[in-house]
C-alpha cells in the first residue's frame, strides 16, 4: 500500500551507502553509487517541495569535482618520470617557507585522474546526503529525535527545508513573471526576482515563529539548575569519550584503552545525558511512525552494502582503490557491485510514497455486495434534479398567479 517510509530508515540507508562509497576511489563503483541513488530517488520520492532538490545536489557534486581538479592542476605536487604530461601552466616562484607546494607548472594525466577520483568520492557523499534529504520528510524526522535534542532538531529541520523552499519561491516568481509577459532578462531581471523571494522568505519565517510559539517552543521548562549542569557535564564527557574512542580506533599506535572502551564509555555517558535531559521535555505524538518490515528492509540493504565493502571478503582490497601506476583501466569486482545493487533494491522494497486522494467524481464505486453503484448514484442525482426543477416550476407559477391577481 502507498505510504511514506519512516525517515530514520532513509537516513540509515543513505548514511550506510555514504560509508560504503567512502571506502573506494574506483570510478566505476562510484558511478554505480550515483546510478543507485538516482534510481531510488526517482522511484520513491514524493511530491513535496524538498523532494525536488536532488538535481541541485548533483550540480553541487559536479562543481566539487571541477574545483578539485582545478586545484590539483594549479597547485602542482611534483611530476614523476612515469607521468603522462598533458599541458604546462605558467610557474610562479614561492618563498622558502612555502616549500613543498608549487603554483603552476606541468600537469600530468595521473594527477588529474587522481583529483577527479577523489572529487568523485566526495561527490557521492554529497549526493547520499541529498538523497536522504529528498526521500525523508524533515518534519517527520523531527518527531523521532530524543526529547533533549528538540531545540537542535528544530534548527536542523528549518535549515534543511530552507533551500527547497527558496527554490520553490524562485520558481513561483519566475512563473508569475512569465504570465505577466515580463521581458527583462539577465541582471536587470534580478531585482524583480530577489525582492519577492526575500519577502516570501520573511513571511515564511514569521509563520514558522508563530507556529513554534503556539506549540510551546522556547519555554523555560521545569528543570533545575543542578539537573542542567549534570546533563551538560554528561554530554561533554560523552563527546570527549567518543572523540577519544574514534581516535584510538583510527590510530594503530594509540593505547588500547583509547579504542573500544573509550567509545563505549562515551556512548553510555551521552545516552545518560539524553535521558536525563529528556525528562524536562514533555511532548505527545499524534499517529507515531511505526517501524515495519519495509523499514527493516531498506535500512538492511544499506547496512549490508557498507558491511560488504568494509569486510573485503571475496575480492582484493586493491580493487577498491586502483593504482594509477601503471595507468590502466580499473577492474570491476563482483562482490562490491553486488553490494551496491543490493543497496539499490531499496527502491523496490520501499512502498510507493503516499499521495493525496484524487477526485472521485464520476468514478465507479461498489457497495458491500460488490455491485456497481455508479448508475444508482447517477439515477439518484437525476431524480433529485428533476424534483428541484418541479419545485422551481411550481414556485414560478405561484409567483405569476399572484402578480396577475394584484
Amino acid at each position: 500500500m502507498p505510504r511514506d517510509l519512516h525517515p530514520l530508515a532513509w537516513w540509515t540507508w543513505a548514511l550506510a551507502l555514504a560509508t560504503a562509497a567512502s571506502r573506494t576511489t574506483n570510478p566505476l563503483l562510484l558511478l554505480l553509487v550515483l546510478a543507485v541513488l538516482g534510481f531510488v530517488v526517482t522511484a520513491r520520492r514524493t511530491e513535496a517541495p524538498w523532494a525536488r532538490g536532488f538535481k541541485y545536489y548533483l550540480g553541487l557534486a559536479l562543481t566539487v569535482v571541477a574545483i578539485r581538479v582545478v586545484f590539483r592542476c594549479v597547485f602542482a605536487t611534483g611530476i614523476t618520470p612515469h607521468d603522462h604530461l598533458l599541458f604546462s601552466l605558467p610557474h610562479l616562484p614561492t618563498p622558502a617557507w612555502y616549500a613543498g607546494i608549487e603554483i603552476g607548472g606541468p600537469v600530468s594525466l595521473e594527477a588529474t585522474l587522481s583529483a577527479a577520483f577523489d572529487g568523485l568520492r566526495l561527490a557521492c557523499l554529497i549526493c547520499c546526503i541529498g538523497a536522504a534529504n529528498t526521500l525523508a520528510n524533515p518534519k517527520r524526522a523531527l518527531r523521532v529525535l530524543p526529547g533533549a535534542l528538540y531545540e537542535l532538531g528544530v534548527a536542523v529541520t528549518v535549515s534543511l527545508s530552507v533551500a527547497p523552499q527558496l527554490v520553490q519561491s524562485v520558481q513561483r516568481v519566475a512563473r508569475a513573471r512569465r504570465l505577466r509577459a515580463g521581458r527583462t532578462k539577465g541582471v536587470r531581471a534580478l531585482r524583480s526576482i530577489v525582492v519577492p523571494v526575500l519577502e516570501d522568505a520573511l513571511e515564511r519565517s514569521l509563520h514558522l515563529a508563530a507556529a513554534m510559539d503556539s506549540r510551546g517552543y522556547g519555554r523555560a521548562g521545569a528543570a533545575t539548575r543542578r539537573s542542567r549542569r549534570t546533563t551538560g557535564a554528561l554530554m561533554l564527557l560523552g563527546m570527549c569519550g567518543l572523540c577519544a574512542g574514534v581516535y584510538g580506533l583510527l590510530d594503530g599506535t594509540a593505547p588500547a584503552a583509547l579504542g573500544l572502551p573509550a567509545l563505549f564509555a562515551g556512548t553510555g555517558l551521552c545516552a545518560a545525558g539524553l535521558v536525563l535531559g529528556g525528562r524536562r521535555v514533555r511532548r505527545t505524538t499524534y499517529r507515531p511512525d511505526r517501524w515495519r518490515a519495509a523499514e527493516f528492509g531498506v535500512a538492511g540493504c544499506g547496512v549490508a552494502a557498507a558491511a560488504l565493502l568494509f569486510g573485503t571478503v571475496g575480492y582484493d582490497v586493491t580493487d577498491l582503490n586502483p593504482s594509477l601506476y601503471p595507468l590502466s583501466w580499473p577492474t570491476l569486482p563482483l562482490v562490491p557491485v553486488a553490494a551496491l545493487l543490493l543497496a539499490g533494491a531499496a527502491g523496490v522494497i520501499a512502498p510507493p510514497p503516499g499521495r493525496p486522494p484524487g477526485p472521485t467524481v464520476g468514478a465507479a464505486r461498489t457497495d458491500s455486495t460488490g455491485a456497481d453503484t455508479t448508475g444508482a448514484d447517477s439515477t439518484r442525482a437525476e431524480s433529485t434534479g428533476t424534483r428541484r426543477a418541479r419545485v422551481a416550476s411550481a414556485d414560478s407559477t405561484d409567483r405569476t398567479t399572484t402578480e396577475v391577481t394584484k
